[in-house]
């Protein structure tokens, strides 16, 4: 019988499997060997050293790729309680009981798992092929979530169970006051208590557990909080009805009903703990929402790069490319990593890292940044930068800094609650050591149930409330004006904003070349420069060509037909139109050419330049026709917000990573304070850091990827709707319309939202001054009046509803 040849991959891609058919591994795409006489899937010792031999350069390379690029993630509680401190596990701030947030950052290597979307079964750890029907494997949907994606379902897991427990709990507790219910009918009171402990005990210790917790890590730690009035709050009023139920004997009679059953509070533990964990779910979903900015800069890069190992491409995972290694960016494509260009050219969409929305010609020899988009060319680069190193790493880990600062009104607020908390609880233990002492008998129960009244009425629900409802009715009245407030903080802070720094593009100007100018130098009309000059680029795909063409049609000017099309790489295009060479481009084209222009023509295209214009000369034969140039208009309304705001005393600073001469014509136009060209993005970072050191409230508002970290740092970070998703993660306040008025709208708005917020503030303290006092049991001298711990609830209940309602007055202002 014949003996039949078989052939195997050399990278094992499917362990031992073999192949009736020389070609290229369906997962790897290397060349298949054959295999040797010693049996099918196996290599003589002659075919393992030809091997080691052809692919040694290989061998070593794939070695070197598949290190594992381990290191442990970092958390850090956002609160900044002790620091820069970093955590190695997720969990909660062991001082103020913050759910921990996770650094991201570029170069960590992850499990993921690709699979085919025709062939599901088909999983493997490294991209590649489908090895039954050859398409190309995704990454597997559904992996495993994310720390605060965990903690936000697990939070809001815990919130549901509350909640259907609770209402329960609530409409028994209730049922007194409400004529159409008589549970009396159906079973004793006593029997009803018993049904609110079965339902009130998980609500405190499973969805309540982490609570008590926090507030136990407060009191070991000696840094009082909100978990610590929660904790023992909701301690006191579930104890004081746990001792009601079981030992009713204890209480006096004004705190029974005429059946001798004492007034329970297992509703009030159940409810506050629903209440609170509503808030932690709500808190939990914002985080997620902040780091979706470092989760969007992370996805600027592709997952996988296509590595080039003696004249063959290979997709390896981004972690395992490493400097030196030579990698095939195809058209349309994002660069991996930071590199220099070694084969070709290419045209290099930057928007995205520097706001500027024209693209980039490149060659050989020039560098390119990871996260750019490559335009209709292939090209080859040496990676450079990799992992943490890139560009687009320092700009996340900026982010992650900047993110992590906090302002000092943060820091008072905290000193404030501190001082409230040991206040209440202090007024809590005096209250019940005076009525052991002196009080009544039973003194002891009096002196409970009046630090109960102590705790609940002081409950800090009031004060809870007083900033979060103004903050949460200004921003619906905000969002109705374009106005979008994303960080509470932001409300507070833009009231003190004394200088906004402001980009270019985008922000200033409407963020697409277009059209500017057009001019002839010779017998030719403006309009026929006009049309040749579009009739060259319409066979172009450059954007600046895109935007001539676009420019003569809206202006109804017809398009001619030419011949030999040629692009000039770094000079321009050119074509024959009735047997003469035509050509558009810059200064080097003229040389091309062999044409030059007279002194006056000079000085009409420096003109150009100096007001900001891209400069295109056309050229027929060896004679300037005329020029052509693009630019990057000025929003209409933006003239009229920066006057606005300078005079509400703010002081406008551009920074733009546009050329000097285009920033200098911008600012004297508009009359800025001041400006800054060439700007990279941490100097746009370092600008703000300057300013707030100097003492100044900074607000920062752009458009682009490269405005993110100065946009996370200032003190307001305001990004246009019309701009990148990255910017308007990285910034509390979004400008829906992407106009700059929206900036004074959210000054405006501020104001009368920190009005509100401290009118309610203002009733709050005055509200726990006299209730405190009252609860105690001050009036019980005079009048013989005692504060039971339902008043205490229905008086908090009130609290929060003025709160509420004067909050709401917002709405129509």
């Amino acid at each position: 019988m014949k003996n039949v040849k078989k052939y195997y991959c050399p990278m094992k891609c499917e362990g031992e499997k073999v192949y009736d058919k020389p070609g290229n591994c369906p997962v790897c795409n290397m060349h298949l060997v054959p295999v040797g006489s010693s049996g099918a899937g196996s290599m003589s010792e002659h075919e393992k050293n030809a091997m080691h031999n052809g692919h040694e350069h290989d061998e070593h390379q794939m070695h070197d790729h598949k290190k594992a690029h381990s290191g442990s993630g970092k958390y850090y509680c956002p609160m900044r309680c002790e620091g820069d401190k970093t955590y190695d596990k997720p969990g909660d701030c062991p001082v103020c009981g913050m759910h921990l947030q996770k650094e991201a950052g570029i170069g960590t290597k992850k499990n993921v798992t690709y699979t085919c979307p025709m062939h599901p079964e088909i999983k493997q750890d490294s991209p590649g092929a489908c090895p039954k029907c050859g398409m190309n494997l995704v990454p597997e949907k559904g992996e495993e979530a994310s720390e605060e994606d965990r903690a936000y379902r697990e939070m809001l897991k815990k919130f549901i169970v509350a909640v259907i427990l609770s209402i329960p709990v609530l409409i028994i507790a209730m049922s007194p006051m409400i004529p159409f219910i008589h549970l009396e009918n159906i079973a004793s009171q006593r029997i009803w208590n018993w049904v609110e402990f079965v339902l009130a005990t998980p609500v405190v210790f499973y969805c309540g557990r982490d609570f008590f917790k926090r507030g136990w890590s407060s009191v070991r730690r000696y840094s009082p909080n909100m978990w610590t009035l929660i904790s023992i709050g909701v301690g006191a009023a579930y104890i004081f009805s746990i001792l009601g139920l079981l030992v009713p004997g204890l209480f006096p009679a004004q705190f029974k009903d005429a059946q001798g059953n004492v007034n329970l509070y297992f509703e009030a533990s159940a409810v506050i703990l629903s209440l609170v964990l509503l808030g932690q779910v709500l808190e939990l979903r914002a985080h997620g929402k902040t780091n979706s900015a470092i989760k969007a800069l992370l996805g600027l890069v592709p997952p996988v790069a296509r590595v080039v190992i003696n004249g063959q491409e290979k997709e390896i995972p981004l972690e395992e490319v490493q400097t030196g290694d030579i990698l095939r960016i195809r058209p349309g494509e994002k660069i991996p990593v930071d590199g220099i260009i070694t084969r070709n050219s290419a045209v290099i969409d930057e928007s995205m890292i520097t706001g500027e929305p024209i693209p980039v010609d490149k060659y050989a020899g020039d560098k390119v940044t990871g996260g750019t988009i490559n335009g209709k060319t292939v090209f080859d680069m040496k990676a450079e930068k990799v992992g943490k190193d890139t560009l687009l790493s320092q700009i996340i880990e900026m982010v992650n800094e900047a993110g992590r600062s906090r302002a000092p009104i943060q820091r008072l607020a905290d000193v404030v609650a501190k001082y409230f908390v040991q206040i209440v609880v202090g007024t809590a233990l005096v209250t019940f050591a005076v009525w052991a002492i002196w009080g009544p008998e039973p003194a002891l129960v009096y002196g409970f149930v009046n630090a109960v009244s102590v705790l609940i009425i002081a409950c800090p629900c009031a004060l809870g409330l007083a900033t979060p409802m103004s903050i949460m009715v200004g921003t619906g009245r905000g969002a109705q004006s374009g106005v979008l407030v994303k960080d509470a903080s932001a409300i507070e802070e833009m009231n003190k904003v004394n200088t906004l720094i402001i980009d270019k593009t985008g922000t200033i100007t409407e963020g697409k070349p277009s059209l500017k100018g057009y001019k002839s130098f010779k017998s030719r009309g403006d309009d026929e420069v006009l049309r040749l000059a579009a009739s060259i680029d319409s066979n172009s795909e450059h954007p600046i060509a895109e935007a001539i063409v676009r420019g003569a049609r809206e202006k109804d000017i017809e398009l001619l037909e030419l011949e030999n099309f040629e692009a000039i790489p770094g000079k321009g295009v050119k074509a024959s139109y009735q047997g003469t060479k035509i050509g558009l481009g810059n200064d080097r084209l003229l040389e091309e050419f062999n044409a030059s222009v007279s002194e006056d023509e000079r000085r009409i295209v420096e003109d150009w330049q100096l007001s900001g214009q891209t400069v295109m000369y056309l050229v027929a034969g060896n004679t300037v026709e005329g020029i052509v140039s693009v630019s990057d208009n000025i929003k209409s309304t933006s003239a009229e917000a920066i006057r606005s705001l300078q005079k509400m005393g703010v002081k406008v600073f551009m920074l733009t990573g546009d050329n000097k001469y285009t920033a200098k014509t911008v600012a004297e136009e508009l009359h800025l304070d001041g400006f800054q060209s060439d700007c990279l993005p941490d100097d746009k970072y370092r600008k703000v850091k300057e300013f707030q050191e100097q003492g100044l409230t900074v607000a920062m508002a752009g458009d682009g990827i490269n405005d993110a970290p100065a946009l996370a740092l200032a003190n307001i970070g305001i990004a246009m709707g019309t701009g990148t998703d990255i910017a308007m993660q990285s910034a509390e306040i979004t400008l829906v319309r992407g106009d700059l008025r929206g900036i004074v709208r959210a000054k405006e708005l501020s104001a009368k939202v920190m009005k509100n917020i401290k009118q309610n503030l203002f009733f709050a303290f005055v509200y726990n001054s006299i209730g405190v006092p009252v609860a105690a049991g001050i009036l019980y001298p005079f009048f013989g009046l005692l504060l039971s711990p339902v008043i205490a609830a229905a008086a908090m209940s009130f609290s929060s509803v003025s709160v509420i309602s004067n909050a709401l007055r917002l709405r129509k202002q």
